[in-house]
């Protein structure tokens, strides 16, 4: 396995204010899984802070398109120029966001690099644009919409590189039985497992043949983009849409284990959790076992130890 690198990228661009006059809380991810030691557990190197513009939506109303666009453009490019570096210098960057749109950076970063595919970890699809919604605006929900070539230029050709991501290189986990973007997925040959087919199948043997399909020579590897709210609301409650009917840290445990220890993995980000609301730290605890676990193994004695260390 690739060393590892430890990148924040405390964003909240992409979401809309929690009550009037607030701002997203999920900007506090990243120094709330270090306080649970995360940098230190995984063995990784500290890779430091990409700094966000200040959470300003100005005068922006419905109808204006994705809001914080400038911002969230200028941060894209900043945050692929660190992702891109770790990546070419052969390391394995984790980067804690944030919301779902630090994404883009890391597809931008990639595909200044080469042809590179993304497995979602999900709760949703994050594919709201305006071919299927009236309701533009929060490009945390937005994201893969975006990185595929769908919604306004200014964030989705970035360098004139757009789209990010072809839709045949795109693996999605997790989202519910009931998500209203199943069918245009289905249509557009984007790859979906919701949480009862993975529950049916087995998480690691769903991400086994999803790995298989990524380790494929037209791609030079693949990107993993976990978002907290795959789990279920009852174990994770510190999110800013928690829906019933999500996966348990058991199933996304090997399902993320299996993902990150291709060969063919070269990042992972990690989105979304809010500290706001969580106040006795319990879901941050779990999401960085979940995350620490993915690549670390008990090496007997109760240690963990990164995995092939």
């Amino acid at each position: 396995m690739h060393s590892l690198v430890v990148l924040d990228a405390p964003s909240n661009l992409g979401l809309r204010p929690p009550a009037p006059g607030t701002v997203p809380g999920c900007y506090k991810l990243a120094g709330a899984l270090r306080e649970q030691r995360i940098v230190r557990r995984l063995g990784a190197s500290e890779g430091g802070v990409v700094v966000p513009p200040r959470y300003d939506r100005g005068g922006w109303r419905e109808g204006d398109g994705v809001f914080n666009a400038a911002a969230l453009a200028g941060y894209t490019r900043t945050l692929a120029d660190r992702i891109e570096h770790h990546v070419r210098a052969g390391e394995f960057p984790v980067v804690l966001g944030g919301d779902c749109s630090i994404q883009l950076g890391a597809t931008l970063a990639l595909r200044r690099i080469g042809r590179y595919g993304l497995a979602a970890v999900d709760g949703s699809a994050d594919f709201r644009h305006t071919g299927n919604s009236t309701a533009i605006g929060a490009a945390g929900g937005e994201e893969l919409a975006l990185s595929t070539g769908r919604g306004q230029a200014d964030l989705t050709d970035l360098e004139g590189l757009g789209p990010y991501l072809r839709d045949e290189d795109v693996r999605l986990f997790g989202m519910r039985e009931y998500d209203e973007d199943r069918a245009e997925l289905a249509a557009l040959g984007i790859s979906n497992a919701t949480v009862g087919e993975i529950r049916e199948r087995g998480p690691a043997r769903v991400a086994e043949e999803a790995v298989r399909s990524l380790e494929v020579p037209a791609l030079a590897g693949f990107w993993v983009h976990l978002d907290a709210d795959v789990l279920d609301p009852s174990v994770m409650p510190a999110v800013d849409s928690p829906d019933d009917g999500g996966l348990f840290p058991d199933e996304l445990a090997p399902l993320l284990r299996t993902l990150v220890r291709s060969p063919r993995c070269v990042g992972l980000n990690v989105t979304i959790y809010d500290p706001d609301l969580d106040p006795d730290g319990t879901a941050g605890a779990l999401l960085t076992d979940l995350v620490v676990g993915a690549f670390t193994e008990d090496g007997g004695d109760g240690r963990e130890r990164p995995a092939g260390g």
